[in-house]
């Protein structure tokens, strides 16, 4: 038979034996859901991916202009000297690429097709944040506002939704933007041009937003801790930025990376019909709309800024679905 345990107290000590050999005692750490999140976006390699090519990106806009001056590139510059005056086509290989012109150089001027995709990645990554932030602020605090206090207030809010997504979108920014060419509101050229490139984009965007915050306002709002605030005294405008919009995190951050690329194309698609970045300011739109009447005889033209468009839309696209199943596993 074997000895009873001795025991100290109302402790029991075990023996040293049932210890494995090798192994150290350590207190056992908890993860938190960001950590847990994080875990499982590492996992998933094609939206690793996604999201490094984006980073890349957001760097080469943002350090395109020093780029272009360590490069001795200028997206403006003509050189008529590139161009065949007989055939109207870049000299040289496919498109004129050359070592002093990678990408090659437009049939119509001769410029640095290099230097203008530089130039046209941080004029559409602006419009496309700046118009998702401001689709965001709106869509979040309307549908934090129709969620919790529904009745007439979820009624107005909804049907002003209805309203705002009953409207033709292009078309309105279409005459929006080309009613806004010469001037406005203090503002002219470029400047002029990005901003109100966000505020149409951005500012009729804001109800997808709004319905998505205002279906998960709606489940939350039922919940315990919910309640134990409103015992507490908590008044409406703390309960919705202090409890209701942390726990609305994940599903924002998500619906945002998807909504960038939506805002890239928009604006690209603004600048191809010749309403949005106005020439000589370099964009992909633009650079596309120049491109149509060489395609035939210079698709390398078209090409270049197709591929940066798509790029760019596909890695946000990867970044998205990656964070989607990271923050919401059930969703898969």
């Amino acid at each position: 038979m074997t000895a009873p345990m001795e025991t100290t107290g109302s402790q029991a000590e075990a023996a040293p034996e049932a210890v494995p050999e090798g192994v150290k005692s350590k207190q056992i750490e908890g993860r938190s859901l960001g950590q847990i999140a994080w875990t499982r976006f590492k996992r998933d390699r094609i939206a690793v991916t996604g999201g490094v090519v984006v980073i890349l990106l957001i760097l080469i806009a943002a350090l395109s202009r020093p780029i272009q001056a360590m490069l001795g590139l200028d997206p403006n510059a003509f050189q008529q000297d590139l161009v065949d005056p007989n055939t109207s086509l870049p000299k040289g290989g496919f498109g004129g690429m050359s070592w002093d012109h990678p990408l090659g150089v437009d049939p119509k001027f001769g410029r640095d097709i290099l230097a203008r995709i530089l130039e046209g990645s941080w004029v559409s990554l602006v419009v496309a944040f700046g118009a998702t932030v401001l689709s965001n602020v709106i869509g979040v605090v309307m549908g934090l506002i129709a969620g919790y206090y529904g009745g007439r207030v979820d009624t107005f809010v909804s049907r002003l939704m209805d309203t705002f997504l009953a409207f033709p979108l292009l078309l309105f920014a279409i005459a929006i933007s080309a009613t806004l060419q010469g001037g406005a509101f203090g503002l002219q050229g470029l400047p002029l041009h990005i901003s109100v490139l966000i505020f149409v984009i951005g500012f009729f965007n804001w109800p997808y937003m709004a319905r998505i915050v205002r279906g998960q306002t709606l489940a939350l709002r039922e919940r315990e801790f919910i309640d134990a605030s409103r015992g507490m005294g908590a008044k409406g405008p703390y309960i919705l930025f202090r409890e209701l919009l942390p726990n609305l995190v994940g599903p924002i951050t998500v619906y945002a990376t998807l909504l960038i690329p939506t805002n890239i194309i928009f604006e690209a698609s603004l600048s191809f019909l010749g309403v949005g970045i106005q020439p000589p300011q370099a964009s992909w739109g633009g650079m596309l709309r120049e491109a149509v009447t060489f395609f035939e005889v210079d698709p390398q033209f078209m090409l270049v800024p197709g591929l940066a468009i798509f790029i760019t839309v596909l890695a946000f696209n990867l970044l998205g679905d990656g964070l989607r199943d990271a923050l919401d596993p059930r969703s898969r």
